[in-house]
């Protein structure tokens, strides 16, 4: 058996409490909590939503400080494609996608698995999309202070393909940009670069 082991902690009496909520709902929707299928049903939920929201408590900020370098470079960096789950707050349901990043230097560097985990952070949180990217954006951007910033994400919502409309193939494209991704031609070269195959 290896030395690593990965495991999630969870408040219990928080968990109790959401189980008994998931429990009473499981009831009033018309479900038999205590068939089978069902059973641990309310405790996976608790668990599961506490996991989903886990970013309320957590410090994107910190996680881009704690591996922050400095370096003398100052072009673009990018990171793509970056898979990313968030819950919609208007209805609680999945919405799921990409997010591309870049920034330009200004005299530090940041770990590149760090910006993954500032999207994972407010990604799991309840969010609108448009509000993610605008949090992701700034976080990078006053934290950093980099030359330049860029976020674009890609997403599917559920509550337009499972409920309301039903549209099953549409996806929303969110920007933001600052600094010298302000430029026409700094924008364009990064868009260019998310939307190419390199290898």
């Amino acid at each position: 058996m290896g030395s690593y082991r990965f495991f999630e902690e969870y408040n219990q009496p928080v968990t109790d409490d959401l189980k008994e909520h998931y429990k009473g709902i499981l009831e009033r929707i018309g479900e038999d909590t205590s068939r089978e299928g069902i059973l641990n049903t309310p405790e996976r939920a608790s668990k599961a939503i506490q996991f989903l929201t886990s970013g309320n408590s957590q410090d994107p900020a910190e996680i881009l400080k704690s591996a922050m370098f400095s370096e003398d470079y100052n072009d673009m960096v990018i990171i793509k494609d970056i898979e990313l789950y968030s819950l919609c707050e208007h209805h609680m349901l999945p919405f799921f996608g990409k997010a591309h990043i870049a920034y330009i230097p200004n005299g530090h560097i940041v770990g590149l698995s760090k910006i993954p985990r500032v999207v994972d952070v407010f990604a799991r949180r309840l969010q609108v999309q448009e509000r993610l990217t605008h949090d992701i954006l700034e976080c990078i951007n006053t934290t950093l202070n980099p030359l330049g910033v860029a976020v674009v994400i890609e997403a599917s919502h559920m509550c337009m393909m499972m409920r309301g409309v039903q549209k099953q193939n549409s996806t929303t494209t969110t920007s933001g940009f600052r600094g010298q991704f302000e430029k026409i031609e700094t924008r364009n070269e990064f868009l260019k670069l998310i939307a190419s195959n390199l290898s």
